[in-house]
């Protein structure tokens, strides 16, 4: 044979094959590449998704936390206020409670006082009396000169 029958039968050969590779070997390559090129895109988007998602979520926690930290600020300086004002209620009161004291200690103070008086002028009658009899030299009957004795009492 000569080469450009060769030459010519391989074209055949060649168109041949390459006809059956493009009827029933290249429509399944390409929608394989196709198929593979759609999941990548679409995991390129819900990747992409993802991560806005993220964005956002990321977004919200810090906004409920500053929103928690600044309640919990507020919840701690109304706590402080709190208790300043019970402190100094108590204050009040422990000064309402001390002036009590303080006056049922004076009046105690002065009813001793007065008993004490009381029992000094009974004893300096009875020493006048005493001291009355000494000069006399007689005895004084404390009984019928009760009398006396209560002005003198009352004049001391």
């Amino acid at each position: 044979m000569s080469i450009t029958g060769t030459l010519i039968v391989q074209m055949i050969v060649f168109l041949i094959l390459v006809g059956f590779t493009m009827k029933f070997v290249w429509p399944p390559i390409t929608a394989a590449l196709d198929e593979r090129a759609k999941k990548i895109a679409e995991g390129l988007a819900a990747a992409d998704k993802a991560k806005s998602e993220l964005s956002a979520a990321n977004q919200r926690v810090e906004a409920e936390l500053s929103k928690s930290r600044t309640e919990t600020a507020a919840r701690l300086a109304d706590a402080e206020r709190r208790a300043q004002a019970i402190i100094e209620e108590a204050k009040g009161r422990a000064s309402e409670e001390a002036a009590k004291i303080v006056a049922a200690a004076r009046a105690e103070a002065e009813q001793q006082v007065v008993k004490a008086r009381e029992a000094l002028r009974e004893q300096v009658a009875v020493l006048a009396v005493k001291g009355a009899e000494q000069i006399l030299r007689k005895e004084v009957n404390a009984g019928v000169h009760a009398e006396l004795l209560r002005d003198l009492q009352a004049q001391l």
